[in-house]
């Protein structure tokens, strides 16, 4: 059943429709309206040991082949938005990548692979720390960022787990508050509550950090 909370548009439901069909530009279209958010939802997902052998372009067509082949179902029992649908699909690859790369790995170390509610990796706190200081610094000012880094990511790692899905979602990500209510399945009121504790605690840390961090604003 459709969420009648938030549906997608008639637009949208059209051109599913004809896509599902075989129509190949509409198909493109449907793509490229979401390609930038699912990119971003990969590239803040994959674990940062496999930087160097996971490229977010390649993950993405894989997922779209899956789309693809699931449109008529889908458009059969459509229970989630057609973005979030794709979301999820994204993050289920995901997974299934992290457990064929890094599952020697993490039966060694006797632990699971983290994932948070909705069954994708969890953000790494990594990528979550790049973000937010920039991807650009003088050799000289190298040293400073590393340990701006480092700070970032144990602070990241201190917040409750749902609160920090929450931020990620609502800043990182970009997605509505009706958008992370669903994925993290809680109400709405609960969701927003979760994204402003976590910006909060994550301004206060800012704060405190030398470079004009404290000037930070999402």
């Amino acid at each position: 059943m459709q969420d009648m909370a938030h549906p997608d548009s008639s637009a949208t439901r059209r051109r599913i429709e004809r896509a599902a069909g075989g129509d190949q530009d509409a198909w493109r279209l449907l793509i490229e309206r979401y390609n930038d958010r699912l990119r971003r939802m990969v590239m803040l997902r994959i674990d940062p040991r496999l930087h160097g052998r996971l490229d977010p372009s390649d993950v993405l067509q894989e997922v779209y082949l899956e789309a693809s082949r699931q449109l008529a179902d889908y458009l059969s029992n459509p229970v989630l938005p057609f973005f979030l649908w794709l979301r999820q699909l994204a993050g289920n690859r995901l997974f299934k990548l992290h457990r064929y790369h890094l599952d020697a790995q993490v039966r060694d170390a006797g632990r699971d692979l983290p994932l948070h509610r909705g069954g994708s990796p969890e953000a790494s706190s990594a990528a979550l720390a790049a973000q937010l200081l920039g991807r650009e610094c003088r050799p000289s000012e190298a040293a400073v960022r590393a340990e701006l880094k480092l700070r970032l990511q144990e602070a990241l790692n201190l917040m409750d787990p749902l609160d920090r899905e929450a931020l990620v979602l609502r800043h990182f990500e970009q997605l509505t508050t009706a958008e992370a209510a669903r994925v993290l399945e809680i109400s709405e009121a609960a969701a927003g509550k979760r994204y402003l504790r976590a910006l909060a605690r994550l301004k206060d840390v800012l704060a405190h950090m030398p470079g004009g961090l404290g000037e930070w604003q999402p």
